[in-house]
C-alpha cells in the first residue's frame, strides 16, 4: 500500500529521524534525572521518602512531563543533526540534482513529524495528566509539602441558583468550617443552612455537616431545623479547594472541561488558568511541524564546520521558542491575553519563519 507513495529513500531518512529522535529523547531522559536527584536529593533525604516511590512515583512521572515539555527541543536537534550529517556526506545534493523537488524531499520528514505529532497529542490529552498525577502527588508530599494548608474566606456559586461560603477551609483534614449555604429563587431566598463544619467521607464521596440550623422560607412561613449531623449534597469536592498552582496539569480532558463549565458560573478567578491548560494539550503538538520545517531548511546546505553550526543554531532557537511559550503564558496569565491567542503565538512566529527559512532553503 505504501510502496507506491513512500520509496527507499523516504524509509532511509524515515528511520533516521524517528531513530534519532528516541535516540536523543534517552539521552534527555539520562540527563534530566541526573540533575534532578542532585538538585531534589536533600528533599528525599529531608522528607523521608521511599526509594520505590521515588522510582516509580515520582521519576515514572517526572520524565514523561519533561520530555513532553521539551519535545520541540528534542525534535529540532534530532532534525538538524542528522540532516546537516546527510548534508555533511553529500547525501542530500545528489538527492536534488536527480529532478527531486525540495518539497518533495520534504515528503519523509512530514511522515515522520506527524507520528510524533499523534504520539504527542495522544500523550498530551490521555498519558501525562495521569503520570502528572503521580509526580504531583508526590511532590506535594515529599518536595514542597504546605504545612499551613488551609484556604481562607472562599465564596462558590454552585449553580444558578445555589451558593457556598466556608471560612476556612484545612486541605489536610478535608474539613470546612463555619459553613454557609443558600439557595435562592431569583432574588428569593429559599433555604439557608449555617453550621459549624463540613466533612469530605472519602468513602461515600459525600459531605456532611454538623451541628447546623436550617432555615426554610415559603413566602410568609418560615421554619427552623436543628441538628447535630447530616449528610448534605453538593456540587464539589475537596480538590476545589486545593492550594496547589500544579493540580490543573493532573485533569483529564473530561475533569479539565467538567472543571471550565463550573468555572464559568462559580468565578473564582482561575479560568485563564484552566483554558490554557486546556488549549496548550491540543495546539503545542503542531510545533512537530513547524519545527521540522525550519530544522530541515536550516540543515540541508553543506556549510564548512560539519554539523557543529547549524547544531548550535538550532538549540539556540529552540530555546528561544521555548521562552516564546513561557512568556506567552505569563501574558495570559498575569496581563489579560486571551489563552486561545497565548498557546498560537509561538507557533505563529515560529512557523512564519519557518515559512522564510524554506524559502532561503537551497533547492
Amino acid at each position: 500500500m505504501f510502496n507506491g507513495y513512500i520509496k527507499l529513500i523516504d524509509w532511509y531518512i524515515i528511520k533516521k529521524y524517528l531513530g534519532t529522535f528516541l535516540f536523543t529523547s534517552i539521552i534527555f531522559s539520562v540527563v534530566i534525572v541526573i540533575f534532578d536527584v542532585s538538585e531534589k536529593l536533600d528533599d528525599f533525604l529531608k522528607h523521608n521518602a521511599p526509594l520505590s516511590k521515588i522510582i516509580f512515583q515520582y521519576y515514572a512521572g517526572y520524565i514523561p512531563f519533561y520530555l513532553n515539555f521539551l519535545s520541540p527541543l528534542i525534535n529540532f536537534i534530532a532534525v538538524i543533526f542528522f540532516t546537516a550529517k546527510m548534508a555533511d556526506q553529500t547525501e542530500i545534493v545528489p538527492i536534488l540534482s536527480g529532478g527531486v523537488s525540495f518539497n518533495r524531499f520534504l515528503r519523509p520528514y512530514y511522515i515522520s513529524s506527524s507520528v510524533i505529532f499523534v504520539i504527542t497529542l495522544i500523550s498530551n490529552l490521555f498519558i501525562i495528566p495521569e503520570t502528572n498525577q503521580w509526580k504531583i502527588d508526590f511532590e506535594n508530599v515529599y518536595i514542597n509539602p504546605k504545612s499551613d494548608n488551609t484556604k481562607m474566606y472562599t465564596h462558590m456559586q454552585l449553580d444558578k441558583n445555589s451558593y457556598v461560603y466556608i471560612e476556612n477551609f484545612d486541605n489536610n483534614q478535608k474539613t470546612g468550617y463555619r459553613f454557609t449555604f443558600e439557595k435562592f429563587n431569583g432574588d428569593e431566598l429559599l433555604e439557608k443552612t449555617v453550621a459549624e463544619r463540613i466533612l469530605w467521607d472519602s468513602v461515600k464521596k459525600a459531605w456532611n455537616i454538623e451541628n447546623y440550623s436550617t432555615r426554610t422560607i415559603n413566602g410568609l412561613k418560615e421554619k427552623m431545623t436543628y441538628g447535630t449531623k447530616k449528610r448534605i449534597s453538593l456540587d464539589m469536592k475537596p480538590v476545589d479547594f486545593e492550594l496547589y498552582d500544579n493540580i490543573y496539569e493532573a485533569m483529564n480532558m473530561r475533569e479539565l472541561n467538567s472543571r471550565i463549565e463550573k468555572e464559568k458560573i462559580r468565578g473564582t478567578g482561575v479560568m485563564e488558568r484552566l483554558l490554557l491548560e486546556k488549549y496548550k494539550r491540543f495546539v503545542y503538538p503542531l510545533s512537530a511541524f513547524i519545527l521540522t520545517l525550519m530544522g530541515v531548511s536550516l540543515s540541508s546546505r553543506k556549510v564548512r564546520g560539519g554539523v557543529g553550526l547549524p547544531l548550535g543554531l538550532g538549540i539556540f532557537l529552540s530555546f528561544v521558542y521555548i521562552l516564546f511559550i513561557q512568556f506567552s503564558n505569563m501574558f495570559s496569565l498575569k496581563g489579560g491575553l486571551p489563552p486561545i491567542i497565548a498557546v498560537f503565538i509561538p507557533n505563529v512566529i515560529f512557523g512564519i519563519l519557518g515559512i522564510y527559512l524554506l524559502y532561503k532553503a537551497p533547492k
